[in-house]
């Protein structure tokens, strides 16, 4: 994802979020975040699949925990999805269920479920609107302008952009070491 604030918070939102994440993604940047981020799990379906093969990948992978990604989606939601989005899970006894179609099914708690759709202005109902959290992962100047700047850079000096990736992840490392630390200290002040 482009390194900058609108992005950041779109993945922050994703991760905090209570609902399922619907992005509104013209560009497949969401997309290509959520492929690299979720890598060889992540199974993915359409709305143009057979009923009965998306049927079979969700059977197969809410159980275990896999995530899904629902690509394409068009302004309309094919049913079998609809207790999925609606997260209407139940609990029987000391495991969770959720009705996929007529069958109940095992429900994990890893399990995670992304829907991206091409269209820039999509018209939603409000009973889906209410289901999901929407985010817009349509691409700022700012944001590809960074994108064409880290090609360029890889290309030209790829040991240099290793350094800076290296740079990134060791400064989140020590951002959220010294909250912590911050932390607690208040609580031992406290």
């Amino acid at each position: 994802m482009p390194d900058e604030d609108f992005a950041v918070d779109n993945g922050i939102i994703m991760d905090n979020s209570d609902r399922w994440p619907l992005m509104l993604d013209p560009q497949m940047q969401g997309n290509l975040w959520i492929k690299t981020m979720e890598k060889l799990e992540l199974k993915s379906i359409k709305p143009t699949m057979d009923a009965k093969s998306m049927s079979r990948i969700l059977e197969v992978c809410i159980p275990m925990g896999s995530p899904i990604i629902l690509e394409d989606a068009t302004e309309e939601f094919d049913p079998l999805v609809e207790p999925l989005l609606g997260k209407q899970i139940d609990k029987k006894g000391n495991m969770w269920t959720l009705k996929l179609g007529d069958t109940p099914i095992e429900y994990s708690k890893d399990f995670r479920f992304y829907i991206t759709t091409k269209l820039p202005r999509p018209h939603y109902s409000p009973e889906v609107c209410v289901k999901v959290t929407m985010l817009n992962f349509m691409v700022t100047e700012k944001g590809l302008t960074d994108q064409m700047l880290n090609i360029v850079v890889k290309h030209e000096d790829p040991k240099n952009m290793d350094k800076f990736n290296q740079a990134i992840i060791t400064k989140a490392a020590n951002d959220k070491k010294k909250t912590e630390l911050e932390d607690k200290i208040l609580n031992q002040i406290a």
